[in-house]
């Protein structure tokens, strides 16, 4: 079995595949001050959870990850705790896409094993993959299976906390969906910024990208945060919600002998 961990900067997203198959999943939340000894300990509640330990059934271990930190006590935890090295998405690794932009070694590893799901689940077409997490990320995929770039923007939480931050007479709301756009109290006006402000950046940055593209184009969503957003979003067409924890799968099989 085959254990994949996306780190992300506010969450980490835990998968097992059996095979192809994702068996189980769990969220934590990241902190990069964990030890390899704490990240055991964690790892080995989830994984007792499933019936599952270090000693059994894992048998690889596939990892990407945006915070420098994490990444090395992972790595650390992995050969300590499994007894093998964990396959990395990081430069010299294989992942079967070539990445196109000015400095390749920049693109964050989630941005690249999202990149190459996509590919996989649509070989022949144009892809725009939309991330929604601490950052939002809007990629662009060619049919051909080239990563090509994208864009980079402030993901819910992290502007709506720059707002509340900053603006003296505005406090923290709740960030859900108002029922009008037009709202009717500071809590509503807000709301209606930050949710279908938000859906609207997406879209048209989903646009501008799909219109730098050549033939049809698939839009596919993912991240923790989505499903909040893409039901008010016009351009989204699927959700794949476990979209960069089947790169990391596919980035395993290309790197085993």
């Amino acid at each position: 079995m085959l254990l994949t961990v996306d780190v992300g900067n506010t969450q980490t997203l835990i998968g097992v595949f059996e095979k192809d198959r994702l068996e189980h999943e769990w969220r934590a939340s990241t902190d990069p001050k964990r030890t390899a000894d704490e990240l055991a300990l964690l790892f080995g509640e989830f994984l007792q959870l499933a019936d599952l330990s270090f000693s059994r059934q894992i048998t690889g271990v596939a990892i990407s990850s945006v915070v420098p930190k994490a990444t090395q006590e992972l790595r650390e935890m992995t050969l300590r705790y499994f007894g093998f090295p964990p396959v990395i998405v990081e430069p010299g690794v294989k992942t079967g896409i070539a990445v196109l932009t000015d400095n390749p070694r920049e693109v964050g590893a989630d941005r690249i094993a999202n990149a190459v799901a996509a590919h996989e689940m649509f070989p022949s077409r144009s892809v725009v993959i939309v991330d929604f997490g601490t950052a939002i990320t809007v990629d662009a995929v060619s049919a051909d299976g080239q990563y090509l770039g994208g864009a980079i923007a402030p993901g819910v939480e992290t502007a709506a906390s720059a707002l509340f931050s900053s603006t003296a007479q505005i406090r923290r709301v709740q960030l859900l969906v108002p029922e009008f756009a037009i709202g009717k109290t500071t809590v509503g006006a807000v709301q209606s910024g930050i949710m279908f402000g938000t859906a609207a950046l997406v879209d048209g940055l989903v646009e501008r990208v799909a219109n730098e593209l050549d033939g049809d184009v698939e839009v596919i969503a993912t991240g923790g945060l989505a499903p909040v957003i893409i039901e008010h979003c016009k351009t989204i067409q699927r959700f794949e919600p476990m979209l960069t924890l089947n790169g990391l799968r596919l980035i395993f099989e290309r790197n085993i002998d």
